[in-house]
């Protein structure tokens, strides 16, 4: 773990989705609430590289520190982006990128935040998802992606999201498991942590999905205790586009998503930072 200097505030923020014009336009009015403010950017920023690789290093400028982990749409290999990297070579190259730039990735020490409500270690996750959170009605993964086959609902994961040199992403998955497992259980014994992860840790944030068969890209069942074991203040995750806070075994778990313009521009404006430590206030 990395002790780094006092902040006064641990902010959030997910699912930025900086392609669209009008969520540039959010980029661009993000700023810290005091100058030793840290951000967690919980993944989506964008899916080509450059614009990934921009928009943290545009939020390094302004933020004492910034942790940032991947979603999905980093990971996707998009045939428009120059870089045509596919699975683990790709996350790899943005972690270094990050680095570049001074931003905290999974695979760097775990910081620790000793502002108000600390000191935790903040711990930034990469685990995946492998379809264990399964659609109804089925009882094995295999039979949950064909049912969402037969539906229609089905990730664009599939197409883009290449788990090389992993055969499946479900054993990138496994592998991300094993080898996050040992750092935090080590990082628990020495303090309470905040888990960042952008696919939430548990399924049951997933039950207002409007097509229950998408949870199946959404998590796995092997973190379900991962808040209970690893003594988690609270955990921020995004991935849903449903901006909340909701409570299980009394951890705080903050979706932090901004989202598409269609989904936030009814609602009045994107949901904007969200405050992790001090004490988050509201939810639902």
């Amino acid at each position: 773990m990395t002790v780094v200097p006092h902040s006064e505030n641990l902010l959030a923020i997910s699912d930025l989705h900086i392609s669209h014009p009008a969520n540039r336009e959010v980029l661009a009015q993000l700023r810290p609430w005091t100058p030793q403010d840290w951000l967690i950017v919980a993944g989506d920023v964008a899916e080509h590289a450059a614009d990934v690789t921009r928009a943290l290093e545009t939020l390094r400028e302004r933020f004492a520190t910034v942790i940032w982990v991947p979603g999905n749409h980093e990971l996707w290999t998009h045939r428009a982006d120059p870089l045509q990297l596919r699975g683990e070579e790709r996350y790899l190259y943005l972690v270094e990128a990050c680095r570049a730039l001074g931003v905290i990735t999974p695979e760097d020490p775990y910081p620790v935040w000793t502002g108000p409500d600390g000191p935790v270690c903040v711990a930034p996750l990469f685990l995946l998802y492998d379809y264990t959170f399964l659609a109804p009605g089925t009882s094995t993964p295999e039979e949950s992606l064909a049912q969402a086959y037969a539906t229609g609902i089905v990730c664009t994961d599939e197409a883009m999201l290449h788990p090389d040199p992993y055969p499946t992403r479900a054993a990138w998955c496994a592998a991300r498991l094993d080898g996050t497992e040992a750092r935090l259980e080590q990082a628990a014994a020495q303090l309470p942590t905040v888990l960042v992860n952008h696919w939430p840790l548990v399924r049951a944030p997933t039950q207002v999905l409007r097509y229950p068969e998408f949870a199946q890209w959404c998590g796995t069942e092997h973190t379900a205790d991962w808040h209970v074991r690893f003594r988690a203040r609270a955990a921020v995750y995004g991935h849903l586009h449903i901006p909340r806070t909701t409570v299980h075994d009394e951890v705080p778990f903050h979706e932090v998503s901004v989202g598409y313009p269609r989904e936030w521009q009814p609602r009045g404006g994107p949901s904007g930072l969200r405050r992790i430590l001090p004490e988050a206030s509201g939810g639902d």
